[in-house]
């Protein structure tokens, strides 16, 4: 059996992190785990037009403080520490990973395909693939319209 002692929840502070954020919570509180919940902030890719420039990187690093410093366990007895790094997102999840000796990482998914993968890549992708530890990934949950909630009784058609 895997023995979870430490899980870093990356967070981008989406719908789908959010989720996975539950699942980790859950995870830690089952196992005793400590909790490492890290944003990372990367710079931006902008095309720069006339007159337009993007935001500096030290409003983004407070910015990214403000909202990591609102994420709190839903229960007390979840071991939650904030971490916040700079660089490349998936490298930077990689490295916090394995200098905490990381037995679990728990991260949302967009789950983009075809043209929007290709173009914007995929963080989860690249960490499943290099990741030292499992990594368990998270897409949003079903809603209650979902395929689990419908009922499977069904009216006659009409003929």
């Amino acid at each position: 059996m895997l023995a979870v002692r430490t899980i870093v929840h990356p967070t981008d502070f989406s719908e789908q992190s959010q989720a996975a954020f539950g699942l980790a919570c859950s995870l830690a509180r089952d196992y005793g785990a400590r909790l490492i919940v890290l944003h990372v902030v990367s710079a931006p890719t902008f095309v720069y037009g006339e007159g337009y420039l993007p935001p500096a990187e030290e409003e983004l690093v407070t910015l990214a403080r403000q909202q990591l410093s609102q994420i709190h366990a839903p229960e007390e007895n979840v071991r939650v520490e904030l971490l916040l790094e700079q660089g490349d997102v998936a490298r930077e999840i990689l490295r916090v990973a394995q200098e905490t000796g990381s037995d679990l990482i728990v991260m949302g998914t967009h789950g983009r395909t075809g043209l929007s993968r290709l173009l914007m890549g995929s963080v989860a992708e690249m960490v499943m693939r290099k990741a030292l530890c499992p990594v368990l990934t998270v897409r949003l949950p079903f809603s209650e319209t979902g395929p689990a909630s419908r009922s499977t009784t069904q009216e006659p058609a009409s003929v």
